[in-house]
């Protein structure tokens, strides 16, 4: 599972930026402190992705931990990015695949 995972959040990384949602600045420490689902107090969406995802599975698969299998990462993106689904489509596509990759179960996607 960890070489998909690896590639799929290599993936993700170069789809936030190839859709200009990439930032080179870290949010505070405050608002990466949030303890809501996804940060939704302190970061946009795609902050939480680069700035707490991608960070912390990285952290995770250096030190050999087991990444999480019950995730939902998909269903968050559609509600987040609901008007403008064709815009964010490769990145919706992206998440719902590292979401099947973690939890084994095929993601119910949006036509």
């Amino acid at each position: 599972m960890s070489r998909q995972v690896v590639f799929l959040l290599k993936e993700l990384e170069f789809t936030l930026q190839r859709l200009q949602l990439w930032q080179d600045d870290a949010p505070s420490e405050a608002a990466l402190a949030s303890t809501q689902p996804f940060a939704l107090d302190t970061l946009e969406f795609h902050q939480w992705l680069q700035f707490i995802l991608l960070e912390r599975f990285r952290v995770m698969l250096a030190a050999g931990e087991p990444l999480p299998t019950a995730v939902a990462i998909y269903p968050m993106a559609t509600e987040v990015y609901k008007n403008k689904l064709k815009e964010h489509s490769l990145l919706l596509d992206v998440l719902a695949r590292l979401d099947e990759e973690l939890s084994g179960k095929p993601v119910d996607r949006l036509q």
